[in-house]
């Protein structure tokens, strides 16, 4: 009797989970599915739990729990730090993993640039973790602002500086500049919550680069009158502690500093015994698989692809899902019907991009389908819950995004003493 092919995948994000679906319960099929973490994270909401309209457990599943009725897919909780291609094995420092094929889809970390050091003084954003510790500085620097008599020191600690004018930096800075305005304002006795200050920098000449020009025109105007400051074409050239450095501005100082400028892929890329692009990335074939290794595919942040219709595929969590189910039918064909067969290639599905900018106002482009300002907000909130895993997570979100929009009290502003200074 032929052995089970053994297929192993690395991440859980949305490719990874989309990849083990797929191939759940088919025969011939042993699945392991490896992340560092223990549960899956919607990650477009993350934005959310740093802000406090979330809680963490609004936006993650345990994998354990969403894979659980597939008998053939094992989840474990471990990190990969190698991959060997010429032996078929990934290894941790636990333990190591044969496979016979292997789906790459480890995600992306924050991008520096090269300047790695400015890590110890900003705050990223890609895991509960991060989320949780955005929350804690900036709720942290709100305490210690009502206590202090320095006005200078005051000033500091109201204000948070956002490097990077992509979704997550605007989403950011629209919420704090809604939690500020709305939540927050009879919170404090000693001080006047208007003052918080929340400065978006970005080194181009427009935010939301991928949208059209005039919907960026439309979130900075958006931004500006709820009270956020957007600084274009400025490039940050060096990080202090609560200091943004530039060269032709004065720098900028910030209690807290969140850095969502870049990101690069995961550095197991670099394993793999072919070319990357700057931000990591593998250029992959037409069935997302890499250059002779046929038995190694690549999904998600990890991949720079464009698909057989030469559409460049986007780092989003739509074109992740995608890809992994594509992968998924991928190896089941060939487990299943070794040997030459016709090769469907990889074709994304635009299902267009959108960002928040604030309460009832977003951006959504779909082709040449635009909206903007209430009609794109509720657009954003439908497609996002749906995009949600679990109808309990469907469920709580929708009734605290319900709740908020009624009351403008998000719930989630408890945290821990813990570092909260940075």
């Amino acid at each position: 009797m032929e052995e089970n092919k053994r297929v192993l995948i690395i991440g859980g994000g949305f490719a990874g989970l989309a990849c083990a679906k797929k191939m759940a319960n088919k025969p011939g099929l042993d699945v392991t599915l490896v992340d560092r973490e223990n549960h899956h994270l919607f990650q477009p909401l993350l934005y959310q739990v740093a802000t406090a309209a979330l809680a963490a457990p609004d936006i993650a599943r345990s994998l354990r729990q969403l894979m659980c009725y597939a008998a053939n897919v094992t989840v474990l909780m471990d990190t990969i730090e190698k991959i060997n291609p010429e032996i078929q094995q990934a290894s941790s420092k636990r333990r190591c993993y044969d496979y016979d094929y292997l789906v790459l889809a480890a995600g992306a970390q924050t991008s520096y640039f090269g300047n790695d050091d400015w890590a110890k003084y900003t705050l990223g954003l890609k895991s509960l973790d991060d989320a949780a510790d955005v929350r804690r500085c900036f709720f942290g620097a709100l305490e210690r602002a009502e206590l202090t008599d320095d006005l200078e020191e005051r000033k500091r600690l109201m204000t948070i500086g956002i490097v990077g004018g992509g979704p997550t930096g605007i989403e950011l800075a629209g919420a704090y500049s809604d939690l500020a305005r709305r939540a927050l304002k009879t919170n404090f006795r000693r001080l006047n919550i208007n003052d918080l200050r929340v400065v978006v920098v970005q080194s181009g000449d427009r935010i939301l680069k991928p949208f059209d020009v005039d919907q960026s025109e439309y979130a900075k105007a958006r931004l500006e009158k709820s009270g956020v400051e957007v600084v274009l074409g400025h490039r940050v050239t060096g990080v202090e502690k609560h200091t943004l450095l530039f060269d032709n501005r004065e720098p900028i100082k910030a209690e807290t500093l969140i850095w969502a400028a870049g990101v690069t892929a995961s550095p197991l890329t670099k394993m793999l015994g072919v070319e990357t692009d700057r931000g990591g990335r593998v250029e992959t074939k037409p069935d997302l698989s890499i250059t002779d290794h046929a038995h190694i595919f690549l999904a998600g942040d990890v991949t720079n692809h464009s698909d057989a219709k030469g559409v460049s595929v986007p780092g989003l969590a739509p074109a992740a899902s995608q890809m992994g189910s594509y992968i998924g039918d991928r190896i089941i064909t060939l487990s299943s019907a070794p040997g030459e067969h016709i090769v469907e290639p990889f074709i994304y599905l635009d299902k267009g991009m959108m960002a928040i900018i604030g309460k009832s106002a977003a951006v959504v482009k779909l082709g040449s389908i635009k909206m903007r300002g209430l009609l794109a907000w509720i657009a954003w909130l439908v497609i996002h819950l749906l995009f949600l895993i679990g109808f309990r997570n469907k469920l709580s979100v929708l009734l605290q995004w319900a709740w908020a929009y009624i009351k403008d009290k998000p719930g989630a502003r408890v945290f821990t003493a813990r570092s909260s200074q940075r």
